[in-house]
């Protein structure tokens, strides 16, 4: 007698309990056919970059994008170019966040309880200006992934684009302090110029369902997400998550650890150990992933649409 697997939800089928309604599948994919990305958010520098692409061979999984949320502005312009290097040499898209913004700026809303909102968007034209200048000194060393949490830059940055002002291979992913919580908000973000789009990390199988009806456009989702942002854990859910939003870039926060924002050499260790964490908790995802019966498909290292670097030779 064959004994089918044991599984939760034989489990409460056989218990009489009802299921739960069925999202429909996303028929989207990423372009090489692919139906999910990693990315490991928070890589403040080369050490921090390095340290993920060690662990992610030594676990022997594919990270498609890291991203880094200081700011290219912090950077040297060596440190830059090494990122780049690193992210060529691994097939790999480096987006870092534009800077200067309004939480590091000199008013004082943004680092209100009730001003936060604010935290990522641009005061004046003179920080649009400094914007504008930031993308493009990180770009001069081969960076072509950018996130992006104000819609006037998002807005002017896609247009320089399509004027061929900015190269054709740039990514502006949309920032989680910009995230849409509706389908109408995600076409306009999708509208102004976004390559991918970080929804809310709470919203539920049907509302990224709602996303995906009335946009193709990868879908950014935090799995797991800091204590700050909520304290969202859901890594074990990627499957059904990626079923639904697919294409999509399955991030992963860490809980119980601290903002590291901005970073510099006197975070670098903890940085370092807290994105090694976050590569371990993608990996217990693709095991998740693999447990499913949903058969799902990841991208390889270089695969098309992703902000690759491209290091000056």
């Amino acid at each position: 007698m064959i004994i089918d697997p044991l599984t939760g939800a034989a489990v409460l089928a056989g218990s009489g309990l009802m299921s739960e309604p069925v999202v429909p599948a996303s028929q989207v994919k990423f372009p090489d056919g692919a139906d999910f990305r990693i990315e490991i958010p928070s890589v403040e520098g080369p050490a921090v970059l390095r340290a993920v692409v060690a662990e992610a061979a030594a676990r022997e999984m594919t990270v498609n994008r890291v991203s880094q949320g200081s700011g290219a502005m912090l950077l040297s312009q060596a440190e830059i170019a090494e990122m780049a290097r690193i992210g060529a040499d691994n097939g790999m898209e480096v987006s870092l966040f534009v800077g200067p913004r309004e939480e590091w700026g000199l008013g004082r809303a943004a680092a209100s309880p009730d001003g936060q909102i604010f935290a990522g968007r641009l005061r004046g034209t003179r920080q649009l200006r400094y914007a504008i200048d930031d993308i493009v000194r990180a770009a001069d060393q081969g960076i072509r992934g950018f996130l992006i949490a104000d819609p006037g830059l998002l807005q002017i940055v896609n247009e320089l684009q399509q004027a061929g002002q900015l190269p054709a291979s740039m990514v502006w992913k949309v920032s989680a302090m910009l995230a849409p919580s509706n389908p109408l908000s995600f076409r306009q973000l999708e509208h102004l110029g976004g390559s991918t789009i970080n929804v809310p990390s709470d919203l539920t199988l049907g509302e990224i369902a709602e996303m995906r009806a009335v946009s193709g456009l990868p879908i950014d989702l935090y799995v797991e997400t800091s204590d700050g942002s909520g304290g969202i854990v859901r890594g074990h859910e990627a499957a059904e998550l990626i079923r639904a939003g697919a294409p999509m870039y399955i991030k992963f926060g860490l809980r119980n650890s601290r903002s590291l924002y901005p970073s510099g050499a006197h975070l670098v260790a903890e940085a370092a150990a807290m994105a090694m964490e976050k590569v371990h908790r993608a990996a217990m995802s693709l095991e998740w992933i693999a447990r499913s019966e949903i058969e799902l498909t990841q991208s390889q290292p270089g695969a098309k649409g992703l902000g690759v670097p491209e290091p000056p030779r």
